[in-house]
């Protein structure tokens, strides 16, 4: 179980569990959901990354939402507490949209941000 084993690290909307399940549909391997992480890149510091479960991580905290499971790396979930998943189609471009209270500023292009850790405390998880 997850550092926040219980609570829900992150939220989706329906169009993010709609595009989740599109994706897991049409795999051509059985997989279980999504891996939800971020990582160092990018002109703001951090990116959001997305794998494919094929195998769940026990030390993974597990989001079920709208019938979909998100896996949520660990290590990211401090960065991630509150966040919503979306799922935007616009005239050019489709993406997942995340909506973080914990980001401090993004870059210009949208594909990089800066994130500060959450405090529990004022998130409504016990310690």
């Amino acid at each position: 179980m997850g550092l926040f084993s219980g609570f829900k690290v992150v939220s989706l909307t329906d169009a993010a569990a709609e595009r989740v399940r599109d994706i897991i549909a049409n795999s051509d391997q059985p997989i279980a959901g999504l891996r939800l992480g971020i990582e160092k890149g990018g002109c703001a510091g951090m990116s959001y990354k997305m794998d494919y479960v094929t195998v769940p991580d026990p030390k993974d905290d597990v989001v079920e939402d709208h019938g979909v499971k998100i896996y949520v790396d660990p290590k990211a979930s401090l960065f991630l507490l509150g966040t919503v998943m979306d799922f935007q189609t616009t005239k050019l471009s489709s993406g997942f949209v995340f909506k973080n209270p914990n980001e401090v500023s993004a870059c210009g292009c949208g594909e990089s941000v800066e994130l500060k850790p959450a405090d529990p405390a004022s998130a409504g998880v016990a310690s």
